[in-house]
């Protein structure tokens, strides 16, 4: 993307909706995904029959080690289309690491070509049965089977290299993690819907929690959990004519992951150099630096992916991000800290793969965050997954 970018403020979000999050709901997740749709159409001041578009991402679902099933343990859009009616134009889905980002940028695409007039974007999290991060492989092929029967396998393990590397490298020091998790527990715990609410952390609880991938532990890790939100899309023009402040989508960039090493090995490195080029692609799409981002929301799916971000944004230097936030750097409370979780984000909430960060993005610019609302927020950047394996999206207030 250059400076060109030709989908600069022409879409925006005009309505949401958002279930409460439950580590097991009471109903399917298929049930749920159709009400908080509807309700989001509603919110938007618009009727099912307009909306003829629908993008969502099914990828990494949570199905305990089962096949995946359409309105159990994930919701596609063809899904959601069928059972909300209508006859839309446009039904897609994205597939990509970073899911959000790939989604909305299908959802920009297809408004700005007139491929669609209404676009509902939505993302569903289901919580089957079984141990947490558990490891259901029967039986491992290809490299993986030099690692898995060790045990070196998944998510936990991928993050647990690169944190060390980091902690050994900048001398980042327990305390310095357990402000990131306090930090997005406190403002979870401010939000009604979220699993965490009226539930904070604090450091003694998190450094006495136990290691799962050393030096990763219970705290580092989003919770899984039953949920589902949903965003109404529209292009600039006709989001004049709706009830709710537009938000505008400024631009977008996703990264290129590097595969080096081993596939669970993910060197620090790699995570700087794709990060920046991402970083890098950000500003030429939207036209904004990141020091110009007044509500940067930084993905948090681990813990130590608040560090990178914070780094390779630009926010902090280099291996200095554990210091900025053990003095408070990220405090949303402190005037004048970068407010980087001030929506909970997955640590916060519940795994909602980047749904905290582009809902407290729209929110705050939209001024419908309630009693958590920042005056003066009128740009946001959501980052979504890691920075050498996702995305982030940059919104505006105002179209420029």
């Amino acid at each position: 993307m250059s400076d060109g970018f030709e989908a600069r403020n022409k879409v925006a979000i005009v309505g949401y909706a958002h279930s409460d999050i439950r580590r097991t709901a009471d109903r399917s997740l298929g049930a749920v995904a159709v009400e908080v749709a509807r309700t989001a159409i509603e919110d938007a001041g618009l009727r099912v029959g307009q909306v003829d578009g629908y993008v969502s991402s099914s990828l990494l679902p949570s199905s305990g080690g089962r096949a995946p099933e359409d309105g159990v343990s994930i919701v596609s859009s063809t899904w959601l289309a069928q059972r909300l009616g209508g006859d839309p134009r446009y039904v897609a889905g994205f597939d990509g690491v970073g899911q959000l980002t790939g989604s909305v940028a299908m959802a920009v695409n297809a408004l700005v070509s007139g491929a669609a007039d209404y676009v509902v974007v939505h993302r569903a999290l289901h919580n089957p049965p079984g141990r947490y991060h558990g490891n259901s492989l029967q039986q491992v092929h290809g490299l993986q089977q030099w690692t898995a029967p060790q045990g070196f396998f998944g998510p936990l393990a991928m993050i647990a290299l690169p944190y060390n590397e980091y902690a050994q490298r900048f001398g980042a020091r327990p305390e310095s993690m357990a402000a990131v998790v306090i930090e997005a527990r406190k403002n979870g715990a401010r939000i009604p819907w979220s699993y965490w609410y009226d539930q904070p952390l604090d450091t003694e609880e998190y450094l006495s929690a136990p290691k799962l991938f050393d030096p990763v532990s219970r705290y580092d890790c989003d919770i899984p959990v039953d949920g589902v939100a949903a965003f109404v899309l529209t292009t600039a023009d006709r989001a004049k004519d709706l009830p709710h402040a537009p938000v505008y989508i400024s631009g977008y960039a996703s990264s290129t992951p590097t595969r080096r090493r081993l596939p669970l090995h993910w060197p620090l490195d790699d995570i700087f150099d794709s990060g920046t080029l991402l970083a890098r692609r950000l500003r030429g799409s939207s036209g904004i630096s990141m020091r110009e981002v007044d509500l940067p929301q930084v993905y948090d799916g681990f813990s130590p992916f608040v560090w990178f971000w914070l780094e390779v944004l630009g926010l902090c230097p280099r291996g200095e991000a554990h210091r900025f936030v053990e003095a408070g750097g990220i405090d949303s409370d402190l005037p004048g800290a970068i407010p980087a979780l001030s929506g909970g984000g997955a640590l916060g909430n519940g795994r909602m793969h980047g749904i905290p960060q582009m809902l407290e993005c729209y929110l705050q610019l939209s001024g419908r965050a309630g009693l958590r609302q920042r005056t003066t927020a009128t740009t946001a950047v959501a980052c979504h997954s890691s920075p050498h394996y996702g995305g982030a999206v940059v919104y505006s207030a105002y179209p420029f």
